[in-house]
């Protein structure tokens, strides 16, 4: 079959334009997918970011648990406890008149114990007065109480010399949770933290 140069022609410019019409339908797709393509990975990459941060934060949170339950941990040690106050209050009296004999110190008197009590806390005060020839058994005393457990806390102290001796008087602070407090705080831990006491 002949096909004239002028048939020839029209099925060229038919090509041509059906060409034109496939690439007019298609452009637009392309760029429809091509568009919904970086909308995904944009998706993709928010998604991960939100999980990273959850990864991170999960491991921050750890770390802070971690830490409240290590300074709890030590704050449990250096406080008294005891079935009722006064056994406190007698506990911390004779931990005060250990350290003060094993560092060489001799005991005066000791004054009746003050206590201030709190939410679920105890502050027993305690007072002593003592004498010794050496200011290095003062200096040793006061050491001792630096690294006492439970911790007893110096809030006042005083030394005169005389001619033969040293005299002075000292007043320290334990903190303490009597039992009914302590079996309070353990029931109530799931409904809130801890009210620690305010003094150091």
């Amino acid at each position: 079959m002949n096909i004239s140069p002028r048939e020839r022609r029209l099925l060229l410019l038919l090509a041509l334009v059906a060409l034109v019409v496939l690439a007019s339908a298609l452009v637009p797709a392309v760029g429809d997918w091509n568009r919904a393509r970086q909308q995904h990975i944009a998706d993709l990459l928010l998604a991960l970011e939100r999980e990273q941060a959850l990864i991170e934060g999960t491991a921050d949170w750890a770390e802070r648990r971690s830490d409240v339950e290590m300074r709890e941990s030590e704050m449990e040690i250096g406080i008294f406890s005891g079935a009722t106050i006064p056994l406190i209050e007698a506990a911390i009296q004779q931990d005060l008149l250990r350290y003060a004999r094993e560092s060489g110190l001799t005991v005066n008197s000791t004054r009746l114990a003050e206590r201030l009590e709190g939410d679920r806390w105890l502050l027993i005060r305690q007072e002593m007065s003592f004498h010794t020839t050496d200011a290095d058994r003062t200096i040793a005393f006061l050491d001792r109480l630096a690294e006492s457990l439970p911790r007893l806390r110096v809030t006042d102290f005083s030394v005169n010399r005389s001619r033969t001796q040293y005299t002075g008087s000292i007043t320290v602070v334990g903190f303490a949770r009597p039992a009914t407090a302590q079996q309070s705080t353990q029931a109530s831990r799931q409904s809130g933290p801890l009210t620690s006491p305010g003094a150091q």
